[in-house]
């Protein structure tokens, strides 16, 4: 079992969100599935993000190994639904050395319990939607397909994970 924990990102680990962000962009690049263009993953374009203290790091061995965004408002991708019974995830990725999906897994673990602590009843993502083995990642781990939207250039498929069973 591989032990990984997290923890927010501070100003000081904006050269690892950066980099994790940027290796798995250009990894993507390679493989003709483009997501963020390097404008997006530079230093000044997660700066405030990570100040905000959206970013959060898993460490494995203490080794920086991956990231997420998580938030608990997404009016951009999720405008239509209430906001204050979700949170959200974005840019999730983790470094090529750790690929295989025991860190995305840990971080969506991680996530889950952060979205229950707040007492959310969802936790929400979305994807592009042209990214089958991606949606399917999510699909095994329990996120259930909510919807499909255009916003601005990018057709996203919208999923949700509803983080207490039963009545809430």
């Amino acid at each position: 079992m591989l032990l990984v924990s997290v923890r927010r990102a501070t100003l000081a680990d904006l050269p690892t969100v950066t980099d994790i962000l940027s290796e798995a962009a250009s990894w993507l690049e390679q493989q003709h599935m483009t997501l963020w263009e390097k404008h997006e993953v530079n230093p000044q374009a997660l700066r405030k993000d990570v100040e905000s203290g959206l970013f959060h790091i898993a460490f494995h061995n203490g080794t920086s190994a991956g990231v997420v965004k998580f938030q608990t408002e997404d009016v951009l991708f999720w405008p239509d639904i209430p906001h204050n019974d979700s949170a959200f995830i974005h840019r999730l990725a983790v470094r090529r050395s750790f690929a295989g999906g025991s860190i995305s897994t840990a971080l969506l673990k991680w996530a889950v319990e952060q979205g229950r602590k707040l007492d959310k009843r969802y936790l929400r993502l979305d994807c592009a939607i042209d990214r089958s083995r991606l949606r399917l990642i999510y699909e095994k781990f329990g996120f259930r397909h909510h919807s499909d939207k255009q916003v601005g250039s990018y057709l996203v498929a919208r999923y949700e994970y509803k983080l207490f069973r039963g009545v809430r």
